[in-house]
């Protein structure tokens, strides 16, 4: 097996893992030597994945000279109609054999009220399965998804789709990086509210990890890094563009400044929104379509923080089932209203105004769900 694909395996098997905290239903696979802290038991030695350090042997990207989003927002358009799901490749080990045979499987556009299957999502070319992030924008039609490319050179990879007024979905356009990049993990991934502006996180080789912003039309690149936390998650973009929400960790809440990139990645402004004061981690982030406030989980509670500082308001209390894992990740809609997540291929919404659940079931082709479940936006 290449190096490369040693990399990718262990991204797959640390997704599957970080998934895992959002999603128990998901696959568990143990990644032999990680650093991160293990989120499940131990998986059967037929699941274990030796692998090679992930590295990032490219420098950081300075060419993108406008990293914020300052665009007209894409108009919200009320209620949502659909949701796109998508999930990494099914993995299977056939008889005794330690080396994983993948299927590959195509994001999926559903109807919102029922979780009915609509359409699959086309894939680029050079893309021969969906990866496990998706993100929306404000106007339920836009969507950017991350693909999985050939098994023997794996990477990742990022395109956008949209949806017509009967949710079936256009020609996919490929995002197509103009400064090179590592990506065999992507921890996260955020579409701006104009649509202009991609932001994913991924590790660093030692230590660390990067925000990186992209420009969709030319592939121009701005990456930020800290040295602090080894995963950056829960990325959110201000409905105003000038600012990206961000997890460190899972225990804390920080808001990085992208007015104030400039040349050098290091110089950006971050500060610290809240820290956990408890067990619970910090997942999923999003904000509220005035800009004002943030809404996030710390496990599977759902609060609501002003930015301007101020006591968190608790906005809904999911009960989930036991031996859930104790994290929620989420998708809020454009209005702010309604919050999207997943468990065990059940599409479940809350209000967030009364914080009242309902759910429905996940059809794929007409059928119920297989493997691990999906993670979801709208």
């Amino acid at each position: 097996m290449s190096s490369r694909s040693s990399a990718a395996l262990a991204g797959l098997a640390l997704v599957v893992l970080v998934a895992g905290c959002a999603d128990p239903a998901a696959g568990r696979v143990s990644l032999v030597g990680a650093t991160q802290p293990p989120v499940a038991p131990p998986p059967p030695p037929s699941l274990m994945v030796s692998a090679e350090p992930v590295r990032h042997p490219y420098p950081q990207a300075t060419s993108l000279a406008e990293p914020v989003a300052t665009g007209t927002p894409l108009a919200t358009t009320g209620s949502p109609r659909y949701f796109l799901s998508a999930r990494t490749p099914l993995a299977h080990f056939p008889g005794r054999s330690k080396t994983a045979v993948f299927t590959p499987v195509p994001p999926a556009v559903h109807d919102a009220e029922t979780g009915a299957f609509i359409a699959n999502v086309p894939l680029p070319p050079g893309v021969e399965s969906s990866w496990h992030l998706v993100a929306a924008a404000r106007d339920n039609r836009t969507f950017a998804v991350a693909g999985w490319t050939e098994p023997k050179n794996p990477d990742i990879r990022f395109f956008l789709v949209r949806l017509g007024e009967d949710g079936r979905p256009g020609k996919p356009t490929a995002v197509t990086q103009t400064d090179a990049d590592d990506l065999t993990i992507v921890y996260d991934l955020a579409l701006s509210a104009d649509g202009t502006r991609l932001a994913y996180s991924t590790p660093l080789i030692g230590g660390g990890a990067k925000i990186s912003v992209l420009d969709v039309a030319t592939g121009r690149r701005r990456d930020w890094k800290t040295m602090t936390h080894s995963m950056v998650s829960g990325l959110s973009w201000a409905p105003d563009g000038r600012s990206l929400a961000y997890v460190l960790g899972g225990r804390a809440i920080a808001l990085l400044d992208l007015t104030r990139l400039g040349t050098d990645p290091e110089g950006a402004a971050s500060r610290i929104i809240k820290n956990a004061t408890g067990v619970m981690p910090f997942e999923s982030l999003a904000h509220t379509p005035d800009g004002g406030a943030l809404i996030y989980t710390s496990g599977h509670t759902v609060e609501r923080i002003p930015l301007a500082g101020g006591p968190a308001q608790v906005l809904a209390r999911p009960e989930l089932p036991p031996g859930a894992s104790l994290s929620l990740r989420f998708s809020v809609d454009g209005t702010g209203e309604h919050l999207l997540y997943v468990h065990n291929w059940r599409a479940h919404q809350v209000s967030l105004a009364d914080g009242a659940v309902t759910s429905v079931p996940i059809t794929v082709g007409e059928r119920p769900g297989e493997g691990g479940s999906p993670r979801a936006a709208w």
